[in-house]
């Protein structure tokens, strides 16, 4: 199970998910949550909810509730752990960077100086800053991974004004978290974790940090939502605030009102660059594990299951039989994985994982990479309308283990035909074969086109995709694909699972039979 990360723009870069094969690719936006903004977190009461009744009732109304009248003596403990990051660095010059720096000079009516810093393959330097907190008193200090990322040196300027160089311990890009070390003659001070699992949206939280370099800011706010899944990987999801955060925050604390960090500001959601009331935290138990990792090891080990997971939506757990929509759906097992060992199949929707609900892939995800090497765990699995318990020995995560594919060059299209609704395919010919880079045991029908509009096309199936088995069935020619269309119909079934590759992953997708 895999996935991604640090300072990118909200709106997420488009990627193709066709191939040049079979012409125009379409694309699949994603949104990704810029990395430099900071953010904080807080608790206070919320209104109670009232049992259900059998006639709807009005919510009643009840006294006000008490406004804090100041953050002014939480701010004034906490201050003094909170630290400035400034990062050093060297960059290599694009034919990009190159071609700006000419447009400077040449608006000024200037012609670029020989040998001027910023031609294309130079190198020069950079500088970054971001924010920190201290979190014992030998000097400890955790920031966000996309803050020091590239650093050649790393200063700590702490609150009295004072600056210290910092020692890089460790990093984790899958929650954008990294673990500094500074040494002091005397002790420093430092804030302790808070337990984030008691926020409750309209919780007040407090950020302290160094937006656009400012130092020392602090920002309130509220807890706007909990556990949202921003695009920067499977390992953890965020606390949304709505204090105002900016360039430079990342890596700050959030604070709940007693002082506790409960939150790692980590990125914010902006059409403009500044603060739009939206900001991302990582919530403080998912970074007391991995600075705990980062602290004894230098590094993250995760649990590795060997399986491709996607979420099960309406129609995918109607054409599978589950009763409702939950759990997490296997899509591929990788070849001796523990997944293989244990017999889990394409197909599979796991619903427990010892013993606990697995509401989506992504809580999956976090339940396997969560486990230690040469730990077991038992898995309650639906397959076949039934439920059926496997257990396995997680290994270590390997990134090399993740199967990848390449895309191919453009031939002539070959001769399609359309079984599925909007979906005209091929079987693989030696040519496709040799154009797409297939292996010689790659088995499967090929997308040829997509309609315009089409069921297919709205749910994510592309030219080039490798549709290699529908429900249960491998698919190895087009009579395969017509013979489990039909047997779809005539279950009476509105939509089938088709089992898609595209570029060495797969993924289940419920497709319309007609």
């Amino acid at each position: 199970m895999s996935n991604d990360a640090p300072r990118t723009p909200w709106d997420r870069p488009r990627r193709d998910r066709g191939r040049a094969f079979f012409g125009t690719a379409t694309a699949l936006a994603l949104v990704v949550a810029g990395a430099l903004g900071a953010k904080l977190i807080d608790t206070s009461p919320a209104i109670a909810a009232t049992a259900p009744l059998a006639t709807a009732q009005a919510i009643a109304p009840q006294a006000a509730l008490a406004q804090p009248a100041s953050f002014a003596d939480l701010v004034e403990r906490v201050a003094p752990a909170v630290v400035s990051v400034r990062v050093e660095g060297k960059i290599e010059m694009t034919a990009a960077d190159s071609e700006q720096m000419r447009r400077f000079f040449e608006q000024f009516g200037i012609p670029a100086p020989e040998g001027a810093p910023g031609g294309e393959g130079q190198e020069r330097k950079s500088e970054a800053m971001g924010s920190g907190f201290i979190i014992d008193a030998t000097g400890y200090i955790v920031t966000n991974n996309h803050v020091i990322d590239g650093a050649d040196k790393i200063t700590i300027t702490l609150n009295d004004g004072s600056e210290l160089d910092a020692k890089l311990i460790g990093t984790d890009p899958g929650t954008d978290i990294a673990l500094l070390k500074v040494e002091s003659s005397k002790p420093l001070p430092y804030v302790p974790f808070g337990d984030d699992a008691k926020l409750r949206p309209g919780d007040w939280v407090v950020a302290v940090g160094n937006p656009f370099g400012l130092g020392g800011t602090v920002t309130a706010g509220i807890v706007s939502a909990r556990g949202r899944n921003i695009g920067a990987g499977p390992y953890t999801d965020y606390l949304q605030i709505d204090a105002p955060i900016n360039r430079g925050n990342s890596g700050g604390p959030a604070f709940n009102t007693s002082g506790e960090v409960v939150g790692v500001n980590s990125a914010i959601y902006t059409p403009s660059g500044g603060s739009v009331g939206i900001g991302f935290a990582v919530p403080a138990a998912t970074v007391t594990k991995v600075v705990a990792q980062l602290r004894d090891h230098g590094s993250v080990t995760r649990g590795w299951l060997g399986v491709q997971i996607q979420p099960v939506d309406k129609e995918t757990a109607q054409a599978v039989g589950l009763p409702e929509a939950k759990g997490a759906l296997v899509s591929m097992v990788t070849e001796g994985s523990p997944a293989a060992a244990a017999g889990f199949k394409p197909g599979d929707v796991v619903l427990k994982a010892n013993g606990a609900d697995i509401k989506d892939n992504r809580a999956l995800a976090r339940f396997v990479a969560e486990l230690t090497v040469g730990q077991t765990a038992t898995f309650e699995v639906w397959r076949d309308a039934a439920n059926t318990t496997l257990t396995a020995t997680i290994a270590a995560r390997d990134e090399d283990k993740i199967r990848t594919g390449s895309a191919a060059p453009d031939p002539s299209a070959p001769a399609a035909t359309e079984t599925l609704p909007g979906v005209k395919m091929a079987a693989i010919t030696d040519e496709i074969r040799r154009a797409m880079k297939f292996e010689a045991e790659t088995q499967g029908v090929v997308v040829t086109d997509v309609a315009s509009g089409s069921d297919a096309e709205q749910k994510g199936l592309s030219k080039g995709d490798l549709i290699v088995a529908i429900g249960n069935a491998d698919v190895k020619t087009m009579d395969d694909v017509a013979a489990a269309v039909k047997a779809a119909k005539d279950s009476g079934r509105k939509s089938v699972l088709v089992l898609v590759e595209e570029e060495g992953v797969r993924r289940y997708l419920a497709l319309s039979v007609g």
